[in-house]
């Protein structure tokens, strides 16, 4: 579909808590397709609505297994404990320690308005919260512990 731009830190439409979606449009299985183009084209593990400017409770998730898509998310079980570097595709180039849980399970509905539930475990668990998160106003540099630093990138 198309890549759109990704709002950076500093952008007030980050700090605003999204609208629950109460119907799937054509124009927001759009938003969902171009996502996750948006996503994979930037080498991210998930991304928020209001990341590329709409302020909709939609998120996508590929941690490597194939994309999720999360509407209206709410976290319903949490537990666990981890912690370890975070990054965020509106923080280009940073990244900084956050503690979450190390397991999470997930209700929400997917591009077709069809609940269910997603259960993850450390990296899954952590992108779940970090995107939940987005969708309510909050970026990760609110969870960091000690300082932002470089992100380190893996040599392939």
């Amino acid at each position: 579909m198309a890549i759109r731009q990704i709002r950076i830190a500093g952008d007030p439409i980050l700090c605003k808590v999204c609208k629950e979606v109460k119907t799937m449009t054509p124009m927001l299985q759009t938003l969902v397709e171009d996502m996750l183009d948006t996503m994979y084209e930037a080498n991210g593990v998930g991304l928020a609505a209001p990341q590329v400017g709409v302020l909709k409770r939609i998120a996508v998730i590929d941690i490597g297994d194939g994309p999720i898509v999360l509407v209206n998310p709410q976290i319903i079980h949490q537990d666990g404990e981890q912690s370890g570097d975070e990054a965020c595709l509106s923080l280009p180039g940073k990244a900084g320690e956050v503690v979450r849980p190390n397991h999470v399970i997930v209700r929400a509905f997917d591009e077709y308005m069809t609940e269910y539930e997603v259960e993850g475990e450390e990296l899954l668990a952590r992108a779940l919260c970090h995107e939940i998160e987005h969708l309510d106003g909050h970026m990760f540099m609110e969870r960091v512990i000690g300082a932002i630093h470089e992100a380190v990138m893996d040599e392939d």
